[in-house]
C-alpha cells in the first residue's frame, strides 16, 4: 500500500491525547509517559488533555467527533470497549465504529486484599469462610460497573459464594473503609494497595492475572488457588477516531510500541503493576472483541445496571 503524503509528513502540528480520567490514576500516568516520549521522538508536542466523567464516555465522545486525521488520540480502556456497552442503554459513541484500536499499552491485574482481622491466608480460606457465612461478608468497589466491581462479581460467580457489594465513589473512599474494617475485601490495583500490605494494614490473598506477575512473583494467582482458568485484568490502550487512514495509524502504532519497549518506560510500568504490551492494531482489535464477550457475560450474570 503506498504511503500517503499526509502520512509521510505526519505530524505537522501538536497531537491531543485525551484521557477520560482525572490526573494521577494509572491510565493518566501511562498516557503522560507515552506523550513525553512521543513528543521527543516525533518533533511535535503530544499534549495530554484530561476529560474525566461517565466512566470515560465523555472523552470517547470527544474522540468520536474529532477529525480522523491522527491529531486526536484517546487512552481507551476495558470499560469503553467491553463494559460500558452492557451497562448503558445508550452510549455517545460506537465502540466498533468510533474507536479505532492503535495498540494495547498495558495489562493491569488486580490483587485481592482483605482486612487483616479476617482469619484467612489465601483464596481457598476465603472461599471456605464465605461458604460458611453466606451473605455475611462484604466487598468494596470503586463504583458500580467499574473493573474492581465486575472482577469481584466474576470471582463471586466462579467461587459460587454469596457476598454483599458496597460501592464507593472512587478507590480512595473504598480503601479508607477497607483499612477501617467496615468492608473486608476489595479487588484493587497493586500500585495503590501494596503500600498498605507492606506495613501490615492489609493482607493480600492472590492476584487476578493468568500467571504470576513478573515484579510480584511471591503473590499466587487466583487460578492456582483452586479457581482454574480465572483471569480478571484491566487493560489500557490507545485509539484513534474511526476512519483514520491506516498509514497514519501505522505511524502512531510504531511510535507507541517503540516507547513501550524503551527500558526506562517498561521498567517503570512493571514497578507500578502494569505489564507493557505494544501489539498491532489488528491484535488489539481482536483482544477488545474477546474481552467484550467475556465482560458482557459478567455484567449480565451480575445483573448490573447504571441509570
Amino acid at each position: 500500500m503506498p504511503i500517503s503524503l499526509a502520512a509521510q509528513t505526519f505530524p505537522t502540528k501538536p497531537i491531543r491525547f485525551l484521557v477520560g480520567f482525572a490526573p494521577g490514576g494509572s491510565t493518566d500516568i501511562v498516557a503522560r509517559l507515552l506523550a513525553q516520549r512521543m513528543t521527543e521522538s516525533m518533533g511535535q508536542q503530544v499534549v495530554v488533555e484530561n476529560r474525566p466523567g461517565a466512566g470515560s464516555n465523555i472523552a470517547a465522545e470527544a474522540l468520536a467527533k474529532a477529525p480522523p486525521d491522527g491529531y486526536t488520540i484517546l487512552a481507551c480502556t476495558t470499560g469503553l470497549f467491553a463494559i460500558q456497552p452492557f451497562l448503558y442503554k445508550k452510549l455517545p459513541y460506537d465502540p466498533e465504529k468510533d474507536l479505532l484500536p492503535v495498540t494495547q499499552t498495558g495489562s493491569l491485574p488486580y490483587i485481592i486484599v482483605v482486612h487483616p482481622s479476617l482469619p484467612v491466608k489465601g483464596v481457598r480460606d476465603f472461599v471456605a469462610l464465605a461458604k460458611r457465612r453466606p451473605g455475611e461478608l462484604n466487598y468494596a468497589s470503586s463504583g458500580i460497573g467499574t473493573g474492581s466491581h465486575l472482577s469481584a462479581e466474576y470471582f463471586r460467580h466462579a467461587a459460587a459464594i454469596d457476598l454483599v457489594h458496597v460501592p464507593y465513589k472512587g478507590t480512595g473512599q473504598a480503601m479508607g473503609d477497607l483499612l477501617g474494617g467496615q468492608v473486608v475485601l476489595m479487588f484493587d490495583q497493586p500500585v495503590s494497595s501494596l503500600p498498605h500490605v507492606k506495613v501490615g494494614k492489609l493482607k493480600v490473598l492472590g492476584i487476578s492475572s493468568g500467571k504470576r506477575f513478573p515484579t510480584l512473583p511471591e503473590i499466587p494467582t487466583v487460578a492456582e488457588q483452586g479457581l482454574s482458568g480465572f483471569e480478571a485484568i484491566s487493560w489500557s490502550g490507545v485509539c484513534a477516531p474511526g476512519r483514520t487512514p491506516a498509514d497514519i495509524v501505522g505511524k502512531l502504532n510504531a511510535e507507541l510500541v517503540k516507547a513501550l519497549k524503551a527500558p526506562d518506560i517498561s521498567e517503570r510500568l512493571l514497578r507500578d503493576g502494569i505489564e507493557p504490551i505494544g501489539n498491532t492494531p489488528e491484535e488489539f482489535r481482536a483482544h477488545t472483541r474477546r474481552e467484550r464477550e467475556k465482560w458482557g457475560k459478567v455484567v449480565r450474570d451480575a445483573n448490573v445496571k447504571v441509570e
